[in-house]
């Protein structure tokens, strides 16, 4: 098996890290199906590293631009190659165990019982959020998972500030009157 050169892998990881967030956004914004968020990251990055292997480690000049360029190929293809279908999805599929350790940190000082009902409360509002268009389920995904701001999300989705804000705060309303109907929330 041939040795990768070692300058290309520093490389790609210095590309990786600089560019994850914002390609990870723009693949979130740009996605007709949350479900396929993790799957054309994963190939976007997977291009850029055969692409360097081909073209070296210095092909790369403005990495940004060419990966978010990978990406909007990838998400052509996919969506392309399939139907676009549109499928109900739990959150609980792209908020993986380590987005989860954000509230346990806040949770460190609370007992086991708080803690159970605080991340059963999570679990809740996620198959609340998951029955949502899919724009609703980006948004929410860009604010809280991604923690972008509602000026940033406008931007990626192309749609306005207050339409932004107008479907945030729309569904958290909902989910406040929820829970308040249920008694849970004051």
């Amino acid at each position: 098996m041939k040795s990768v050169d070692n300058s290309i892998t520093s490389r790609f990881n210095e590309i990786y890290d600089s560019t994850n967030k914002n390609v990870l956004s723009y693949i979130a914004a740009k996605c007709g199906n949350m479900e396929d968020i993790s799957d054309i990251l994963q190939e976007t990055y997977m291009e850029l590293y055969r692409t360097m292997l081909s073209k070296g480690a210095d092909f790369v000049e403005n990495d940004e631009a060419f990966v978010i360029n990978i990406a909007k190929n990838k998400i052509y293809r996919h969506y392309t190659a399939l139907e676009k279908s549109k499928s109900d999805l739990s959150l609980s599929v792209i908020v993986n165990e380590d987005d989860k350790s954000i509230f346990d940190e806040e949770l460190e000082d609370r007992t086991l019982e708080d803690q159970l009902c605080t991340n059963e409360l999570v679990d809740e509002i996620e198959r609340f959020v998951s029955k949502k268009p899919q724009d609703i389920r980006r948004i929410f995904f860009l604010r809280f998972s991604l923690d972008m701001s509602i000026a940033e999300i406008a931007s990626l989705m192309e749609i306005s500030e207050s339409s932004v804000k107008n479907k945030l705060y729309r569904t958290i309303k909902e989910i406040r009157s929820f829970y308040e109907r249920k008694g849970e929330v004051k």
